[in-house]
């Protein structure tokens, strides 16, 4: 029996249409850019109505021009890949078994933060939602939705790092905790996160590493100090610094001096 169609769209890292199922993928090339925008939006925005879609996707249209143009880049979508959105009255939304990174994104985010959630849920993202909403794309929706995606990608990413640290799998935990420290390099949170994780399997001295390392780059970049916050955090780890301590003077040298007195 042939596997069903599972059609696939990627907003992260770059917009991509994929018809067909994972063992015979076709991808769909050449998409016209309205065409394009079209479909982006429809996942983004779950049910949009076709007039807030025309206002959203052709804002400096009129109205007439905004619907026309609507109804060519439906009409272009259906001739190279029929059946991805369905149309219910004035409602547009994706045809039921379609599939997007966003959503899946969300999916995953949902999971780590469910406190009531199974352990084997709760893992590092597939790298491919790891990237950027649509870069190079600067519609204000998308910005808008974008910063959204982002910080919810972050947050959960601290998130499991915490889970599976406290779930005994460090190896795992970091790999979450410096998934967020390569997406934003000067985002403390995440940097605290890897402290805390070296802390919990006892690594101390990994963990005074890593917030040097930061402390090093917050310097360079921003010329600020890491927060008390984070400070606390290896307070105690530091050994104590020789030169802060007075030296006592040589005995012969005290006796020399007082004779020449």
């Amino acid at each position: 029996m042939p596997a069903a169609s599972t059609p696939r769209i990627s907003l992260l890292d770059g917009f991509a249409v994929q018809l067909g199922d994972d063992a015979r993928p076709r991808p769909v090339d050449d998409l016209p850019r309205g065409v394009q925008r079209l479909v982006a939006h429809v996942c983004l925005s779950g049910r949009p109505p076709r007039a807030s879609i025309a206002g959203h996707l052709w804002p400096d249209a009129p109205e007439a021009c905004a619907q026309g143009s609507l109804r060519s880049a439906l009409w272009r979508l259906q001739r190279v890949a029929p059946g991805l959105l369905s149309a219910s009255g004035t409602v547009l939304s994706l045809a039921p078994g379609v599939r997007v990174d966003v959503h899946e994104l969300a999916d995953w985010a949902r999971r780590v933060r469910d406190p009531a959630g199974c352990p084997v849920d709760v893992d590092v993202p597939e790298a491919g939602l790891l990237g950027d909403l649509l870069p190079g794309w600067y519609d204000d929706w998308v910005l808008l939705e974008r910063e959204r995606l982002r910080q919810l990608r972050m947050h959960a990413l601290e998130e499991v790092a915490a889970r599976l640290a406290a779930a005994g799998r460090y190896g795992d935990a970091l790999q979450a905790a410096y998934a967020a420290v390569r997406a934003e390099p000067l985002r403390e949170s995440a940097h605290r996160t890897v402290v805390r994780v070296h802390l919990a399997e006892g690594n101390a001295a990994e963990a005074l590493r890593a917030y040097e390392q930061f402390r090093t780059v917050l310097a360079e970049e921003l010329g600020v100090r890491p927060s008390e916050h984070m400070h606390r955090l290896v307070v105690g780890l530091r050994p104590e610094r020789h030169a802060a301590v007075r030296p006592r003077p040589c005995p012969e040298r005290a006796a020399v001096g007082a004779a020449a007195r």
